[in-house]
């Protein structure tokens, strides 16, 4: 009898393998579990001193198993970077919905964006000195698509502050989305690295977002 149920269980596990479906549904959960794992590991015994093997020890799967879903170890702080910036386009279209003075929907998400760093600190550094949160790095062309929504998005709200009276338009929307990505993006660089004395992001970005303010007053 129990046999039998055996045989019945295998047959059924063989009938669902064979859904297309069902077969990428179990591949999502196999690499969410994966990068959930990793980062326990990161947030635990710290990113360096995690090795792969420690990773696949721990969900008793093969070496090359882990590589069809992260061609290395820098390719699962990608994927940080990358949520991260999934989260940044959540943000900016919704600030981007609602009305209000363009400066304080820019300060709002650029303080956001720092929060969501500082509150996981030693992962993200790590995501940043690695390049993790750099799209250029990645061969994700979903990674791409976000970076370029972002850019587009911030792009946006530059120039409805333009259309408010609220920003100069002495410049392309483009250029100044280009100056202010590049401005935030340091202050990053520099709190990772803990250079200058950037140890409070929050602080440092708050500062920078009002340089750019009030560089592009009209």
């Amino acid at each position: 009898m129990a046999a039998s149920r055996a045989t019945a269980l295998r047959v059924v596990e063989e009938e669902e393998l064979r859904s297309p479906g069902l077969r990428e549904r179990k591949k999502a959960r196999l690499r969410e579990q994966i990068f959930v794992t990793a980062i326990k590991m990161f947030r635990k015994r710290g990113y360096r001193a995690t090795r792969i093997e420690d990773i696949v020890r721990a969900l008793e799967i093969s070496q090359p198993t882990f590589f069809r879903y992260f061609p290395d170890k820098e390719a699962v702080l990608r994927e940080v970077g990358k949520r991260g910036f999934g989260r940044l386009v959540a943000l900016q279209k919704y600030l981007l919905s609602i009305d209000g003075p363009s400066p304080k929907r820019l300060g709002m998400l650029y303080s956001s964006m720092a929060r969501d760093i500082e509150a996981d600190p030693h992962l993200w550094r790590a995501v940043v000195l690695a390049g993790g949160s750099d799209p250029l790095r990645s061969t994700d062309p979903d990674f791409h698509r976000l970076e370029q929504t972002q850019f587009r998005l911030l792009r946006d709200l530059i120039a409805d502050g333009q259309r408010r009276g609220e920003v100069t338009r002495a410049f392309t929307p483009q250029h100044l989305a280009e100056c202010m990505e590049g401005l935030a993006a340091t202050a990053v660089v520099e709190w990772a690295a803990e250079l200058n004395g950037s140890r409070d992001l929050s602080k440092r970005m708050g500062s920078t977002v009002q340089f750019f303010l009030r560089g592009t007053k009209p």
